[in-house]
C-alpha cells in the first residue's frame, strides 16, 4: 500500500496518538465521545483508536471536564501518561483548578519529586460559527502559569510531531488545535518525526520584518508575506509552535536581524501573547530596532455568531500587510 501524499490536520493527531499508544503501554486517552463506539470524537480525531487499542486505554467519560482532568491528573502522578481531549477551549474554564492549582503545582510543591506528564488536547477557534462559548483562543491565560507549556501547531506533521512530543514530556503541556484546520491538507511526517518543544521554526526567510505568528495564522502570514515580497519588502517569518516557553533565541536572533518586528495571533490582541513577546523584544534590542513592534490580533470583543460579524471580529491579512508596512515607514 503507498504513502498518502498528504494528510489531514487530524489525521496528523491520530497518527501522533495512535504511536504514543503503541509505544508506551502508559499511555492512555479519556474525554468525551472519544471511543469508536460514540463516533470517534466530535471532530473524529480518534476515529479507529478504541479499535485497535481497546476501550481500557481510549476511554469516552461522562460530561464532566472536571472528572476528565482530575481523574488524568491523579494519573499523571501514578506514572500514567495521560492525554485528556476538553472538546473546547471554552470548556477548560469548567476544569481551572485542577489544571493551575494542581497540574502545573504538584512538581514544585513536591521538591520536584512528582512530575506530572499530562497532556491536555482541546479544539477552538473562531469563523466557523461556533458562537462565543466555544471560539476563544485562551492561550495568554495559561501562558501566564508558572509549570505548564502550552503548544499549537500550523500544519498536519507538525501537529503529529509537537503532540508526540507533549505525550513524552514529564510535565502537564496544553496542546492547542484549532478547528478550522482540521481538514487542512500536508505533507506526511516520517514515521516517528517529533518537534522539540521550545523550539520555533523558519518558515520564510526575509531581511526586512520578522512576523512572529503561530498556528492558523501561519499560513495566513505566509500568504501575505509572499504578496510584501512582490512588493519589494522581504518578510522572515517564524511559527513559534511552543508558546509557552516561547524560542526567544530565535525570536531575538531574527528581529536583531531585520530591525522590524510584528507579532501575528488569532487571539483578542489586548493582554494577548503578542504583548509578552514584544516587551521582551523592546526589553532585549530597544537600541536596535528601526520601529516600534507592532501587534495584530482579533478584535476586543466575544466570538460573534453572526458570520460577518466574526469576519469582523478576527485579524484579516490587510491588517497584517499594514502592520508591516508601518514599521517599514
Amino acid at each position: 500500500m503507498n504513502a498518502p501524499t498528504k494528510i489531514s490536520f487530524s489525521q496528523g493527531i491520530n497518527m501522533a496518538l495512535d504511536e504514543a499508544l503503541a509505544a508506551d503501554p502508559n499511555v492512555f486517552l479519556l474525554g468525551e465521545d472519544i471511543a469508536d463506539a460514540q463516533g470517534g470524537g466530535v471532530f473524529k480525531a480518534t476515529l479507529g483508536l478504541s479499535a485497535k487499542h481497546g476501550t481500557d486505554r481510549v476511554r469516552s467519560t461522562p460530561i464532566s471536564e472536571q472528572a476528565i482532568v482530575g481523574a488524568a491528573v491523579g494519573a499523571a502522578i501514578t506514572g500514567m501518561r495521560p492525554v485528556a481531549e476538553i472538546m473546547f477551549m471554552n470548556f477548560l474554564t469548567v476544569c481551572m483548578d485542577q489544571l493551575v492549582n494542581h497540574a502545573a503545582k504538584l512538581r514544585f510543591m513536591s521538591g520536584g519529586l512528582t512530575s506530572v506528564p499530562l497532556t491536555i488536547r482541546c479544539g477552538t477557534g473562531a469563523g466557523v460559527g461556533f458562537g462565543g462559548q466555544h471560539s476563544d483562543m485562551l492561550e495568554a491565560w495559561f501562558a501566564h502559569v508558572p509549570g505548564m507549556k502550552v503548544v499549537t501547531a500550523s500544519n498536519p506533521a507538525d501537529a503529529k510531531g509537537l503532540l508526540l512530543s507533549a505525550i513524552e514530556d514529564d510535565d502537564p503541556t496544553l496542546f492547542i488545535e484549532n478547528v478550522a484546520m482540521y481538514a487542512a491538507q500536508g505533507a506526511p511526517p516520517e514515521p516517528g518525526y517529533k518537534v522539540p518543544l521550545g523550539k520555533a521554526a523558519i518558515r520564510r526567510a526575509g531581511g526586512d520584518v520578522t512576523i512572529i505568528t503561530y498556528g492558523r495564522p501561519v499560513g495566513e502570514v505566509e500568504a501575505v508575506a509572499e504578496t510584501l515580497a512582490a512588493e519589494g519588502i522581504s518578510a522572515e517569518v517564524i511559527d513559534l509552535r511552543t508558546i509557552a516557553p516561547f524560542d526567544e533565541a530565535a525570536v531575538l536572533n531574527s528581529v536583531a536581524k531585520t530591525g522590524r518586528a510584528v507579532i501575528v495571533h488569532e487571539a483578542v490582541k489586548a493582554f494577548g501573547v503578542g504583548a509578552e513577546i514584544s516587551s521582551r523584544i523592546h526589553e532585549e534590542l530597544f537600541g536596535q530596532l528601526k520601529s516600534p513592534v507592532k501587534r495584530v490580533g482579533s478584535k476586543y470583543s466575544p466570538v460573534p455568531f453572526s458570520p460577518p460579524l466574526e469576519q469582523a471580529f478576527l485579524y484579516s491579512r490587510a491588517e497584517i500587510a499594514a502592520a508591516v508596512k508601518a514599521t517599514m515607514g
